[in-house]
């Protein structure tokens, strides 16, 4: 059996899918499933059982002999709470019962850790375990994320094989129920469906033009590839990063949008709001030499090809992966 935490969400379904795609049909799907928003993703997928996310830990307990792998993808990612007490009890805590678990019952760990923990990059975003403790995340997810990724370095007991990724700027189907947190493609697709125009901040920021500031954006059919490659590896336990390794700026996101949705461009800007212009981040872009030095040699999908797909295969229809 394979766990996936998170499973309702945007990632995990989408993880689910490619798992049920490669035989995989033994799966255990972990979430808050109260949350009915999220029950599309779900849907027509191969599941053996579903566990409340508050139920994991007697779960794996009662049943850790058929445990073959834990995909931790479930966390909080709203980047703009600032309660540090839920991102302890959810993100930190939660994550640290799940490690332990598998340190006892020695299951491989896939979790995910997330860029944010790089805050603006003042150390650039190199994958550097040595550095962790000097990083500076912008906002109360990035400190979760990195405080898990310290503690578990620091551990003395480990799982049998793990890996923690920080996923970079993630983009396609299965996000619908996201809202605010969903991907600028996303956004963008349904303002310009609305209106045929497109808002994108302004710069506040002299070495950048409007609309030129940049994100690795990476698709998360992409990032699912890494995953389902680390499942088969299961060597050189570490953090990586998980992007393209290839900025690209907004406006290129907006115009590959235009473009998909054949219609002409028209881009506007507006001021980036004051309350989070100082934590603005300019520029982001995944060092990938340590996953390509393991031995991860597939190409990542390009933003025009991936922009594409999402839109013509998945936003225009509604569907999902």
């Amino acid at each position: 059996m394979i766990i996936v935490t998170g499973a309702a969400g945007f990632i995990g379904s989408g993880l689910i899918s490619r798992l049920n795609q490669d035989g995989f049909k033994n799966i255990i799907a972990v979430d808050d499933f109260s949350k009915i928003e999220k029950a599309e993703n779900l849907e027509g997928k191969i599941i053996k059982e579903r566990v409340e996310r508050d139920a994991l830990f007697s779960w794996i307990d009662a049943n850790s002999r058929d445990i073959e792998f834990i995909f931790h993808i479930g966390a909080r990612t709203d980047t703009t709470e600032f309660d540090k007490n839920i991102f302890d009890e959810l993100n930190v805590n939660y994550s640290k019962s799940i490690w332990e678990k598998c340190v006892a019952y020695q299951i491989p760990l896939v979790y995910a850790s997330s860029a944010a923990t790089y805050g603006l990059g003042e150390l650039g975003y190199d994958d550097n375990e040595s550095t962790l403790s000097q990083l500076k995340p912008l906002n109360p997810y990035g400190d979760s994320k990195n405080e898990f990724d310290i503690w578990a370095l620091a551990q003395e007991q480990k799982p049998i094989f793990w890996v923690g990724l920080k996923f970079f700027n993630v983009y396609g189907p299965n996000e619908y129920h996201k809202g605010r947190m969903a991907s600028v493609i996303f956004h963008a697709y349904n303002q310009i469906k609305t209106t045929d125009k497109m808002k994108l901040f302004r710069s506040h920021n002299p070495d950048f033009r409007d609309g030129e500031q940049m994100r690795d954006f990476i698709y998360v059919k992409d990032l699912i590839d890494v995953c389902i490659y680390f499942m088969h590896h299961r060597k050189n336990s570490g953090i990586y990063n998980l992007g393209t390794g290839q900025a690209r700026t907004f406006k290129d996101l907006v115009l590959r949008t235009f473009a998909a949705m054949d219609k002409t461009p028209d881009i506007s800007y507006i001021d980036t709001p004051e309350d989070i212009r100082d934590k603005y981040q300019y520029f982001t872009e995944a060092n990938m030499n340590k996953l390509r030095t393991i031995g991860y040699d597939k190409p990542f999908t390009s933003l025009e090809e991936g922009v594409s797909d999402y839109v013509k295969n998945y936003l225009s229809s509604g569907s999902y992966l």
